[in-house]
């Protein structure tokens, strides 16, 4: 237990009405009672130890990963770690080498196709090749980390641009966190990025950015069977652009960029001859300018869509793009998908939570509303909550598309709730004589990722019946949040159970809640 759950189990242990001499009294009695064993002492450190240990470990290879992403992109070339790897002890280590890249790739199955590694990716591979050696991991490892530095060494310009452009990419993220459940944040934020960036490493080239989202065509399939929609663009183009489809049919070189998985540029446009133009108030023989067009991946490396640039506003001779705005360009992307399926993740869990409400409220007579929290991450205790469902005695419910925003110092009233997200753990109190029961949803890591604020009026516990329901609605909105966090890992492909589930595709989240509640009556059967 940590301490936040400590004190939350005795807070819940003796309730609110509780007198002080009681309370002291309990004290003395665990005081006394409670004993640690020597072993229990040294196994607990052990783990401390260990726990410790792998933050360091990891702290270590994700700064060596951000040396080696000099342009943050996001991700290393795998044949290009593997050459520099190979000479390591004077190339001694080839066949430990050649065995944990095999073994890698079974695990990442995406990486015989891309061979791109990710950060977790890169730090698997280092501990699989460490592994292979006789002798101290953690010595191995260290070398290896010693011999990939000196293998690459940047300038003072070169690394000051890299931690600029990082930061810009981690702002990107940061709006994700803050914004609900709200796309339109993001978008700003990664046009805003490119044009920063534009000013001070791309020569102030005057650049048109804009994003396109792969969907599914309802209608004329002799089109194909997708097409993408232009969701975000710089402001000059939005009149021409936003909300704008391109389908396969269409002359233009996005679809080729998805198909083959990487990054197409057209350093001149008026000698191509496929370039769709949105904006056709100059004739095609007048557009001059750079094009580039660069695949948006998930966390499995499937293209959801495009982020495109050019240069066609730009009057210059000298309006193309250099390698290293490309290679950022691919970080921008790659930091776009991790905001977007962040996002994406939280509507699910919305989802998630409307549903089991909807299945709860007929059950449950004795619950008056039912609030629903998100938990917006912070340093240290210095996060927000997101109000984001309200539902009242009769079910209904308000979905809150701009949450209102708690914060701790400013709602005293809510601080069960703050206790709540600190320890995760169930939290009951009484605000103004209505007694509240403060569930949380975790992550994978038993973090609180959301709040049920159930208030059951002047009841003190609801009835068993009542209460079994609420347990069970608890125990599957909680599996089906648990499987949403775990289909976003990339080393998990996704699975799906009932045949609804592959009829939505991604938008199956409402549905994993009764797969898992039919799950456990089968068992039950």
């Amino acid at each position: 237990l940590t301490l936040p759950q400590f004190v939350q189990l005795m807070d819940n242990f003796v309730g609110e009405e509780i007198s002080l001499p009681t309370v002291k009294r309990l004290t003395a009695f665990i005081k006394g009672e409670y004993k640690q064993t020597e072993e229990e002492k040294k196994k607990q450190l052990e783990q401390v130890h260990h726990m410790s240990h792998v933050a360091q470990r990891k702290q270590l290879l994700e700064a060596l990963f951000e040396k080696w992403d000099s342009n943050a992109c996001g991700s290393l070339d795998l044949e290009e770690v593997v050459a520099v790897l190979s000479t390591f002890k004077e190339g001694m280590g080839k066949e430990a080498l050649m065995k944990a890249k095999e073994q890698l790739c079974s695990q990442y199955p995406q990486l015989s196709r891309v061979g791109k590694l990710s950060p977790k990716a890169f730090q698997t591979f280092l501990e699989l090749i460490a592994s292979k050696f006789t002798g101290n991991e953690d010595e191995t490892i260290d070398n290896l980390v010693r011999f990939l530095t000196t293998s690459v060494e940047l300038s003072h310009t070169k690394s000051l641009q890299s931690s600029t452009r990082r930061k810009w990419l981690q702002d990107i993220q940061q709006v994700a966190e803050t914004s609900g459940t709200s796309m339109e944040p993001v978008y700003k934020a990664v046009i805003q990025v490119l044009s920063q960036d534009m000013e001070a490493h791309g020569n102030n080239k005057k650049i048109s950015a804009y994003i396109a989202l792969l969907e599914e065509k309802q209608l004329s399939p002799e089109q194909g069977q997708v097409l993408l929609r232009y969701v975000a663009c710089t402001a000059d183009d939005a009149p021409h652009m936003l909300n704008q489809v391109l389908h396969r049919g269409m002359k233009g070189i996005s679809f080729a960029a998805i198909d083959q998985g990487k990054p197409i540029y057209v350093p001149r446009v008026q000698h191509h001859g496929n370039i769709h133009f949105w904006n056709s108030d100059h004739p095609v023989k007048e557009k001059k300018g750079s094009l580039l067009v660069l695949p948006l991946y998930d966390a499995h490396w499937r293209v959801f869509g495009i982020l495109g640039l050019d240069t066609l506003r730009d009057q210059s001779d000298k309006s193309i793009f250099l390698i290293h705005e490309i290679a950022f360009y691919e970080g921008v992307c790659h930091a776009f998908s991790k905001a977007y399926h962040y996002i994406c993740m939280r509507e699910n869990i919305l989802q998630v939570a409307v549903t089991a409400l909807d299945w709860l409220y007929p059950r449950t007579p004795s619950i008056h509303t039912v609030t629903t929290y998100l938990v917006a991450p912070g340093k240290d205790k210095n996060y927000a909550l997101y109000k984001v469902i309200t539902t009242d005695s009769k079910g209904q419910k308000e979905i809150h598309s701009s949450p209102v925003v708690l914060l701790r110092e400013e709602n005293l009233l809510s601080d069960y709730l703050f206790k709540c997200t600190d320890s995760s753990e169930v939290t009951l109190t009484s605000v103004y004589g209505e007694h509240h029961i403060a569930v949380p949803l975790h992550d994978l890591s038993r973090q609180t990722l959301g709040i049920f604020d159930i208030s059951i009026g002047q009841h003190k516990k609801l009835p068993p019946q009542e209460q079994k329901d609420l347990q069970k609605m608890l125990k599957m909105a909680q599996a089906a949040c648990s499987e949403i966090l775990q289909m976003c890992l990339e080393e998990r492909e996704p699975t799906q159970v009932l045949e609804a589930e592959h009829v939505a595709n991604m938008r199956h989240a409402g549905i994993l809640f009764h797969r898992f509640m039919l799950q456990e009556l089968r068992e039950c059967v």
